[in-house]
């Protein structure tokens, strides 16, 4: 019974995470317009979750993240990855999708080998910092290695 309710509240956590996710793109918080590129908020949900939850959750939310960013490439609305995906469909799915999985699952490996290591708050600092840093090495690295 305990392992049960252990599953049922971890998929509600994943899910309120994932919808958190979904409200802030529907809303315009998710991803706000500086110049020609798009400033992201949506690393916040998933470095919540890779702290909290662990690196498969962050993997999982990193995803969706991800599937939020193609979506918008597929529609235009990403006028950068638009591009990208007249160029190469596979890498841009790579550039939006795997990018921001990868970020996540490392966001949360970090996590947990801070909580090994550090048992101040500070950790948890370290951890959501790593976070959008990591996005943009990864997002960006894989714009040099792909399409320059």
């Amino acid at each position: 019974m305990k392992q049960s309710n252990s599953t049922v509240k971890y998929m509600t956590q994943l899910a309120l995470l994932i919808a958190v996710q979904i409200v802030m793109k529907l809303i315009g918080l998710g991803m706000v317009p500086v110049g020609p590129l798009k400033m992201s908020f949506l690393t916040v949900p998933v470095a919540i979750g890779a702290i909290v939850l662990g690196p498969l959750t962050g993997a999982i939310l990193g995803g969706v993240f991800g599937l939020i960013s193609f979506y918008d490439a597929l529609t235009g609305a990403s006028v950068m990855t638009g591009t990208f995906l007249s160029i190469s469909p596979v890498h841009t799915f790579i550039l939006c999708v795997v990018t921001r999985a990868l970020m996540g699952w490392l966001t949360g490996l970090i996590a947990s080998g801070l909580q090994k290591v550090m048992k101040n708050n500070f950790r948890y600092f370290i951890s959501a910092l790593a976070a959008p840093l990591l996005n943009t090495v990864l997002f960006m690295g894989y714009i040099c290695l792909a399409f320059y």
